[in-house]
């Protein structure tokens, strides 16, 4: 990972349905006239209205493929997040899906779906440094940084010169880029500091600086890689008051 230089630090639609409302003090109608409708009388509730009514019931109480003992995890606190299931334990490819609930609300998806890539060999529960495979598990994101200047995230924005990075991937392609942003997984780090800092409470054994960034064009060693646009947007969308976490590890594990 690169060397440290310095410290740092699921929308919502408002829908109005207008009350049609007969008028006071009009002219009486002529002897025989239909009487009119009765003042009170209001109109039919709009469509708009009533869709988002029917679409409230229909989102789930838990999120789409993440099953009871996945969901346990999952703070109380939380209203996002990130969605990161992977095709195969030993796969490299993976679904991702942004999701958000009002504090008592089900969860509805916000953004996505995107396409991201994780480690060479796929996933594990027991992730230690050098074994090229993702972390499963809930983590928390807190921290973000990156080689090119804040794009407008709201979580602690970290930007220098030490993200830079260079080299080739496991397919031969370049990595300059990859850490233009990064979002920080906390997986054996201190939350609160710049996704640089290198201090690993649970040994060095077990690895770290596992994070989202850019997609290089091929696997990674342990993090989970985004294409750039939706990198960005990711990191426009992660809100801290939100508490967001990422559910991350291949589909079969997650529905557990």
């Amino acid at each position: 990972m690169p060397v440290r230089k310095g410290t740092a630090t699921v929308l919502t639609c408002a829908l109005s349905a207008a009350l049609a409302l007969t008028g006071c003090g009009a002219p009486r109608p002529p002897a025989g006239a239909p009487a009119p409708a009765p003042a009170h009388a209001s109109a039919a509730p709009s469509t708009a209205l009533t869709d988002a009514r029917d679409a409230a019931n229909r989102a789930p109480a838990r999120i789409p493929g993440v099953g009871p003992r996945t969901h346990a995890h999952i703070p109380d606190g939380t209203t996002q997040a990130l969605v990161v299931s992977g095709d195969a334990v030993d796969g490299t490819v993976a679904d991702v899906a942004l999701y958000e609930r009002d504090p008592a609300g089900p969860w509805r998806r916000s953004a996505g779906p995107w396409t991201a890539r994780n480690a060479l060999r796929g996933w594990t529960e027991d992730h230690e440094a050098g074994d090229l495979r993702s972390p499963i598990g809930v983590f928390r994101l807190g921290d973000a940084g990156g080689r090119l200047p804040d794009p407008g995230a709201r979580l602690p924005y970290d930007h220098d010169e030490a993200f830079d990075v260079s080299g080739t991937g496991f397919l031969g392609e370049p990595l300059e880029g990859s850490f233009d942003y990064v979002v920080a997984i906390d997986y054996n780090r201190v939350p609160g500091r710049t996704p640089l800092d290198k201090e690993r409470p649970l040994g060095e054994e077990k690895g770290g600086g596992v994070w989202i960034h850019v997609d290089h064009g091929g696997p990674t060693q342990a993090c989970v890689a985004l294409p750039r646009e939706d990198m960005t947007a990711l990191l426009r969308a992660l809100d801290p008051a939100r508490e967001p976490v990422v559910v991350m590890g291949p589909a079969v594990v997650l529905a557990g």
